[in-house]
């Protein structure tokens, strides 16, 4: 969808871990972050996804140097309190959405009748023509 509309479609990425299921979720969204101050968001994001049935904090720091990420700065990057907060409120917004599991999709805050491709497009589409009409 960002290919086929990239001027009417922006990715917002919100962190929800749900720890309750994955122990190391909330430690894994903290990384991403961290990992994205050394401009390395999605190749961390990826390889998390990747290692996610044998997640635990080596595999994070191992990820981390595998990717070249400067350690202290990253290590000290995951504990920063405006990450922490960041992703609180992440999780607080998605509460309040009425997200229970992840991945979810919206588009303008609305989520698509159909879970799929052409569901989201449906969407894109309709939302584009209220925005002309305004």
């Amino acid at each position: 969808m960002l290919e086929k509309y990239p001027k009417k479609v922006k990715l917002v990425l919100k962190n929800f871990p749900l720890s309750a299921i994955h122990p190391f979720a909330h430690s894994a969204a903290a990384a991403a972050l961290a990992a994205d101050a050394q401009g390395k968001f999605w190749e961390f994001h990826q390889r998390l996804f990747a290692n996610q049935e044998k997640l635990n904090d080596a595999v994070i720091q191992g990820i981390a140097r595998q990717l070249n990420l400067d350690m202290e700065r990253f290590n000290r990057a995951m504990r920063d309190p405006a990450i922490q907060n960041l992703i609180a409120r992440d999780v607080a917004e998605g509460q309040q959405a009425g997200v229970e599991g992840i991945p979810i999709v919206f588009v303008n805050g609305k989520l698509p009748l159909r879970g799929s491709l052409e569901g989201i497009e449906e969407l894109i589409k309709a939302e584009s023509k209220k925005e002309k009409r305004q």
